[in-house]
């Protein structure tokens, strides 16, 4: 029973600090007149498949090497 009181503290204590460390909302004027986020409008797709891209090749190559190694012994 001990135990159980422990772990419902420390899982309680957990998810009540969650809430101490997010990220206070935005000031009301971000310093434009729309309602552009104050990053600037910034496009992530073609960052986005170069991360893919190097994700695929990555995985690919370690694949290959998993083969590689299993075909030397």
């Amino acid at each position: 029973m001990k135990k159980v009181k422990f772990i419902l503290v420390a899982v309680l204590f957990l998810f009540l600090s969650l809430g101490l460390m997010a990220q206070p909302n935005p000031p009301g004027d971000h310093g434009n007149g729309d309602d552009e986020a104050p990053g600037g409008g910034a496009a992530i797709g073609g960052g986005l498949f170069v991360l893919l891209g190097l994700g695929v090749a990555y995985g690919g190559r370690k694949l290959y090497q998993l083969r590689s190694l299993d075909n030397n012994e």
